[in-house]
């Protein structure tokens, strides 16, 4: 074949092609033995894509990701995702088709870059208000449907690697991290339940066994009678019990078994612990109340509603406000200078202020990793630093604090001594 030529005389390499109406075509077989085509107004700019063609050939890079957008991968990452409890599928999927499916979901695939998830992310923040737990659970799912793209040729990298934290840095996520409630907080809020005076006083077993075991709420609100041994003064941790929106009938309770192994465990009960089982089985004999509900086989659950039915995170967290107002609003009442207040706090704070106790009290963080069912120990460790470092900060402000009376005190016997020997003289 002869050489080719474009009307300006410009040698035209093997499948370039200028057509009659001035544009440029170039034509090639990708592996599959497909035939492609990309047309352009420019030659300069068809050679641009001739190498971008060559560069993903050479990569492997798969010849149709060219009109494959994020929402498509997040299908095939769908259909093919294995492995998880149903609830959190049904929850990745849920964040996804809520927040990315109508935004970024659409671009495709091939020209979604770094920038694009970042300002996706940060619109998240700060135009939507989400916190940063409901962003990292985006993030979670987002990245997956990236990286199979990665593992699948469509794309060379994942644009998402390293996102979250650079947005944790930028926003000081990491600065307003989830605490424990402090000792006078914890004492407030199971003081304020334990008053048989307050409306929320059937409220205290189920948050001073929160508080004293570290338990997941899930797998508070599924334990039975016959998973904790009053005698010996243990807990049995074997299920925990979800209620969540199925992709098929709606919400519904299921019994699921722990995520990891480390889930599973047995729980020493504290004194105030066993009373409080003890309380809540008083409490239901008295008022005649029985469970009606069986899930997957399981039923005598322990906490239960007046009507017999089950409770779960969405009702205790909805209960700890109303608690947390009323509590406030009873101090406040009270017209002391700087009083104890509570802090807006959930279920999961709970299980940290019991996490937290621990640290404080000089506890193997082994045995604390054992006690919460941390199936990582980097999960322990960095409560541990985080409350180590917290814990060092409060004793060196009571130093200095101390230091400063005693520097008073000093000062005070200094000016006696000195007025003594005036009188002396």
């Amino acid at each position: 074949m002869g050489k080719r030529y474009d009307k300006k005389h410009r040698l035209l390499k093997t499948g370039e092609t200028e057509r009659a109406d001035g544009y440029y075509t170039y034509r090639w077989t990708s592996r599959d033995g497909k035939r492609h085509s990309v047309t352009t107004s420019t030659l300069e700019e068809l050679r641009e894509k001739e190498e971008e063609i060559q560069r993903d050939t050479s990569d492997g890079i798969r010849s149709d990701s060219q009109n494959v957008t994020v929402n498509d991968l997040f299908e095939l990452w769908k259909s093919l995702k294995k492995g998880l409890k149903d609830n959190t599928f049904q929850n990745y999927c849920y964040m996804y088709n809520q927040f990315v499916a109508e935004d970024i979901g659409k671009l495709l695939i091939r020209k979604l870059k770094r920038s694009d998830v970042k300002r996706f992310y940060n619109k998240l923040a700060d135009e939507r208000g989400l916190k940063i737990a409901t962003i990292d659970n985006i993030h979670t799912v987002l990245h997956q449907v990236l990286q199979l793209a990665v593992e699948d040729n469509y794309v060379r990298n994942n644009v998402s690697d390293n996102l979250l934290k650079e947005l944790k840095q930028t926003h000081h996520f990491d600065d307003s991290h989830k605490r424990g409630l402090t000792v006078p907080e914890q004492e407030l809020f199971l003081g304020f339940l334990s008053s048989e005076k307050t409306q929320y006083h059937h409220w205290y077993p189920i948050f001073t066994i929160m508080t004293g075991t570290g338990m997941r709420v899930g797998e508070i609100c599924g334990l039975r009678w016959e998973d904790i041994d009053l005698e010996n003064g243990m807990i049995s941790v074997s299920h925990t019990l979800v209620y969540y929106n199925h992709a098929v009938n709606g919400c519904y309770f299921n019994i699921h078994t722990p995520k990891t192994k480390a889930g599973e465990r047995q729980i020493p009960m504290l004194e105030n612990v066993k009373k409080a089982f003890q309380q809540e089985k008083a409490y239901q004999e008295y008022n005649n109340m029985k469970c009606k509900a069986t899930v997957d086989g399981y039923t005598d659950f322990i906490f239960i509603n007046r009507f017999g039915n089950l409770q779960h995170q969405g009702t205790l967290n909805k209960a700890l406000r109303r608690i947390i107002r009323d509590c406030n609003d009873a101090q406040l009442s009270k017209g002391k200078k700087n009083p104890v207040l509570l802090p807006n706090f959930s279920c999961h704070s709970l299980r940290h202020t019991f996490t937290t106790r621990l640290v404080e009290a000089g506890v193997n963080i082994k045995v604390i990793q054992e006690l919460c069912g941390h199936s990582s120990s980097d999960v322990t460790l960095d409560i541990y630093t985080t409350v180590t470092k917290e814990l060092k900060q409060r004793e060196f402000g009571n130093f200095e604090e101390k230091m400063k009376q005693q520097k008073q005190e000093w000062g005070q016997a200094l000016e006696l001594d000195n007025e003594a020997e005036n009188e002396g003289e």
